[in-house]
C-alpha cells in the first residue's frame, strides 16, 4: 500500500458546496445593498461579482480535488499555478466588461473582494468551530 494514496472523502468539493450555500444565502442581501447604494448598475455588478466568486471557488475546489487525488506535488503546482491562472482570467473578465453600461466598476471591485474574503473567513470560522470539515465530523460510532 506504500505509494498508493489512501482513499479520502472529497473534502474540497464539500467545502465548495458549503461555501456556495452560504454565498447564495447572502447574495440577495449583497445585491439589494448595491441596488440601494448604486442603483441598477450597482445591483447588476454585485450579482455578476457574486457569480464570479462562486464560479472561482467551484473551479478551485474541482482543481484541488483532482490534484489531491493525483499526487502531492501536483497539488502544490495546481494550488499556486491555478491561483495565478484564475486571477488572470478574473482580470480578463473585468477588462472585457468594464465599459459595459450595466457595470459599475467600484461596486464590482468591492463586491468581488468583500464576497471572496467574507465567504472564506465565514467558512474558516465554521471549520474552526466544528473542529472538522463540513460533513466529515465523525459521528458517535465512527471513532
Amino acid at each position: 500500500m506504500i505509494g498508493q494514496a489512501l482513499a479520502a472523502p472529497p473534502v474540497e468539493r464539500q467545502l465548495v458546496v458549503d461555501i456556495a450555500k452560504r454565498g447564495l444565502v447572502v447574495a440577495p442581501l449583497i445585491v439589494l445593498a448595491a441596488a440601494v447604494a448604486r442603483g441598477g448598475a450597482g445591483a447588476t455588478s454585485a450579482a455578476f461579482a457574486v457569480a464570479i466568486v462562486l464560479a472561482n471557488l467551484a473551479l478551485t475546489g474541482a482543481a484541488l480535488s483532482w490534484a489531491a487525488r493525483t499526487s502531492p506535488n501536483l497539488l502544490m503546482i495546481v494550488s499556486l499555478g491555478g491561483f495565478l491562472v484564475r486571477m488572470g482570467v478574473l482580470v480578463g473578465i473585468i477588462a472585457a466588461v468594464r465599459h459595459q453600461a450595466w457595470v459599475d466598476l467600484p461596486t464590482l471591485a468591492v463586491t468581488l473582494f468583500v464576497t471572496q474574503v467574507g465567504l472564506l473567513m465565514w467558512e474558516a470560522r465554521y471549520i474552526s468551530a466544528s473542529l472538522a470539515y463540513p460533513g466529515l465530523k465523525p459521528s458517535e460510532g465512527e471513532e
